[in-house]
């Protein structure tokens, strides 16, 4: 193994953390999103406490524009605050966008 595989956590671990950083900072008040690329590498995932049927997959070179495009779309539709942040695949957020 590679010093990079021991960096990492396993997907589990990152998808737990993921949704207790979502659910820490949300308020009444604020839409959160995450787009997270796929573990399958095939697009990217729009994550949501607020998405009844679970995350939207998109795929293609638009991909992540059509994401936040209906993340803020769908903030705007219940007149609340949208946080969405854009991860890589690292974990790292690429971009934010506050509205």
């Amino acid at each position: 193994m590679t010093a990079d595989e021991y960096e990492k956590p396993p997907p589990e671990e990152k998808e737990q953390d993921a949704n207790s950083r979502m659910e820490m900072s949300s308020s009444p008040a604020q839409d959160v999103y995450e787009i997270r690329p796929r573990n399958d590498r095939d697009g990217f995932d729009l994550i949501s406490d607020r998405l009844r049927r679970g995350p939207i997959w998109y795929a293609g070179p638009d991909a992540v524009r059509n994401a936040v495009s209906f993340a803020k779309y769908t903030s705007r539709s219940r007149s609340r605050w949208a946080i969405i942040r854009v991860f890589d695949e690292a974990g790292n957020v690429t971009e934010a966008h506050e509205q």
